[in-house]
Parts: C-alpha cells; structure tokens; sequence
C-alpha cells in the first residue's frame, strides 16, 4: 500500500517562498508519474503540477512560472518549490500518483497572508 506524508507548508507573506516534500512508501514510486494537488477553501482539489516518471514536467496555468515540481527517486521524494506566493495559493497540498490515486495523505497547510 504506497503512502504519502506531505511537509514544508507554513505561513508566509506574498511574495515569499516555500517548498514542500512528499515522502512516499512503495516500491512503483520511481515508476510512476506524480503530481501536488491543492484545495483551497470550498473548492475542490486542483492538480497544480505533475512529473513523469523520466523528470518531464507540467504545471496548471496559475502557477506556470512560479512553481518547480521535481523528484528524487532514491528517496522517493517529490518536491514543489513555489516562489512568488499570493494569497491565492493558500490551500491544503497534496501529493500522489497522476493517474489512478492512491489514498490521500494528510495534506500540508499553506498560508499565503500578510
């Protein structure tokens, strides 16, 4: 059964920066493309980047530009370096597979507020 722990979220200002890590269990991790999800506040979970298996990488048009989506896969670790940050990427962060999700993880907070 593949697990997630999502960290690294907090509370920062507009502007500021953050990078989260997911820590996944399993095996088929390095096989497997990936992608951080967000949800925001009455709204439903977004997908906001993703990475193939092979590093090629995608990101959702409202954080093109600002966000970096990589991954190590000796550590089975996938990382999201969001910079610029507005308060419209205040949301709970997530990780897990881009296709065919596993159980979600606990998600990190992200707190986007001067």
């Amino acid at each position: 059964q593949v697990q997630f722990v999502e960290s690294g979220g907090g509370l920062v200002q507009p502007g500021g920066s953050l990078r989260l890590a997911c820590a996944a269990s399993g095996s088929i991790f390095r096989f497997v493309a990936m992608g951080w999800y967000r949800q925001a506040p009455g709204k439903q979970r977004a997908l906001v980047a993703w990475i193939l298996s092979g590093g090629s990488t995608y990101y959702a048009d409202s954080v093109k530009g600002r966000f970096t989506i990589s991954r190590d896969n000796a550590k089975n670790t996938v990382y999201l370096q969001m910079n610029n940050l507005s308060p419209e990427d205040t949301a709970v962060y997530y990780c897990n597979t881009y296709t065919d999700p596993r159980p979600w993880g606990q998600g990190t907070q992200v707190t986007v507020s001067s």
